[in-house]
C-alpha cells in the first residue's frame, strides 16, 4: 500500500502543525474477523461484503478519522477525514479516486457554519460524504450486527461527492439537502448529477427518518434512478428496534427495472458488558437488476437473511461479537444451493 503509507504521514503531520491542533480529534478503531462457511465451495461466502472470505481470517483494518467540528452557534469551519486501511477498503471504494486495492478515503469534507439564531446553524458540506440512507453505518463497529444487512449492499450507496445543505431546526427537525457526482463516484465524467434529500422527525422515544433521491447515477448513462427510504426507530428501555423500508427504480428498455426491501432490528442489552442484537431482511429484485452481478442471478430474484450477534464489551475499548446468520434465496445461488449458514467472529478495538 505505497499510496496509503504516504497518507498516514500527512494526516499525522497535519494534526500536529495546524494552530487548531489542540481543537483537531483523532479517533478511530481497528479490526479483524474470521467467517466459517461450512457449505462454501471456494474462498468467497456468495452475497456478502466486508466477511466475503470463507474459512480464513480477514484483516477487516484500520479506521482513522481526523476530524476538527464546526461551531453550530457561530461562523465557524471545520475539517474531516476518515481512511480506511485493509481489505474492506476494496469493496466500497467510490470511482474516480484510487488509494489502492487496500485504502480509501471514505470521508473527506469541509463545513462551513452560518448561524441562524437557535444555537443550530446552517452548515454547507463540500466533499464526499457518507450517505444519507439505512441505519447501518461503513463503520461496523457502530452497527449492531457484525455482517452488514442485504439493504446496506445492494439497494444504498456507501457516498456521495458533492455539496450538502444541512439545517437542525429544532431537537425535534432536521433536513439533509445533497446534490453530487451520482451514487459513490468521486469524478462524473459525463456531467450528470444527482439529488438526495432527507428529512428526520423525533418525538419522544420514537423517530423517523425519510430519504428520497433522483437521477442518473451510472457512469456513461442518463437512465434516471429514483426511490425512498424510511428508517423508523422505536426505543424500549434498553432495548431498541429499527425497521427500514426501501424501494426505488430505473429506467431501462423495454421497461424500467424496480426493487423492493425491508429490514427489522432489535438490539437490546442482556447485562452492562453483554448486548444482542437480531436483524431479519428480504429484499425482492424482480429483475436480479440490484443482485444479478453478486448472485449470478437471473429473472425474479428474493433473498432473506436472518442474523443474531452478541456484542461483548469484557475488555475496555474492545468489542467481541460473535454471531450466526442465515441466507435464503429463491434461486441456487449459494454454491449451487438455495440456502446457507455462516459463523463469523469479530474483534475490534475502538479508541
Amino acid at each position: 500500500m505505497p499510496i496509503a503509507r504516504s497518507v498516514i504521514p500527512v494526516l499525522a503531520l497535519f494534526a500536529l502543525a495546524t494552530p487548531l491542533a489542540a481543537q483537531v480529534k483523532l479517533s478511530g478503531y481497528g479490526e479483524a474477523s474470521y467467517t466459517f462457511a461450512p457449505n462454501a465451495s471456494g474462498d468467497i461466502v456468495v452475497g456478502r461484503l466486508y466477511d466475503r472470505f470463507a474459512n480464513q481470517f480477514t484483516l477487516n483494518g484500520l479506521k482513522l478519522v481526523l476530524e476538527r467540528a464546526a461551531a453550530a452557534d457561530k461562523l465557524d469551519a471545520g475539517v474531516r477525514a476518515d481512511l480506511v486501511l485493509g481489505q474492506n477498503a476494496a469493496v466500497i471504494q467510490a470511482a474516480g479516486m484510487s488509494l489502492g486495492p487496500s485504502a480509501d478515503m471514505t470521508q473527506l469534507f469541509i463545513t462551513l457554519n452560518m448561524p441562524t439564531g437557535n444555537g443550530n446553524g446552517l452548515q454547507f458540506r463540500v466533499g464526499k460524504l457518507v450517505t444519507l440512507m439505512g441505519l447501518e453505518l461503513i463503520e461496523t463497529v457502530a452497527n449492531p450486527n457484525l455482517s452488514m444487512g442485504n439493504q446496506f449492499i445492494y439497494v444504498e450507496n456507501f457516498t456521495n461527492t458533492g455539496l450538502e445543505i444541512g439545517h437542525r431546526f429544532s431537537p425535534a427537525l432536521d433536513f439533509q439537502f445533497r446534490i453530487g457526482n451520482g451514487w459513490d463516484r468521486v469524478q462524473a465524467t459525463d456531467g450528470n448529477v444527482d439529488v438526495m434529500a432527507r428529512v428526520g422527525i423525533t418525538g419522544g422515544k420514537t423517530s423517523v427518518g425519510v430519504v428520497g433521491y433522483t437521477g442518473a447515477m451510472n457512469a456513461g448513462s442518463d437512465a434516471m434512478r429514483t426511490g425512498v427510504s424510511v428508517l423508523l426507530n422505536q426505543k424500549f428501555g434498553k432495548a431498541s428496534l429499527w425497521v427500514q423500508g426501501d424501494y426505488g427504480t430505473e429506467e431501462a428498455l423495454p421497461e424500467d427495472f424496480s426493487w423492493m426491501a425491508i429490514g427489522a432490528w432489535l438490539a437490546f442489552d442482556l447485562n452492562e458488558k453483554a448486548g444482542l442484537a437480531l436483524r431479519a431482511d428480504y429484499l425482492s429484485d424482480p429483475e436480479s437488476f440490484r443482485t444479478g452481478g453478486a448472485f449470478g442471478a437471473a429473472g425474479e430474484h428474493n433473498l432473506m437473511s436472518f442474523t443474531g450477534t452478541l456484542n461483548l464489551k469484557t475488555w475496555p475499548n474492545a468489542l467481541v461479537r460473535p454471531e450466526v446468520r442465515f441466507d435464503s434465496s429463491n434461486q441456487a445461488v449459494f454454491d449451487g444451493e438455495e440456502s446457507q449458514v455462516t459463523v463469523g467472529l469479530g474483534f475490534a478495538y475502538i479508541f
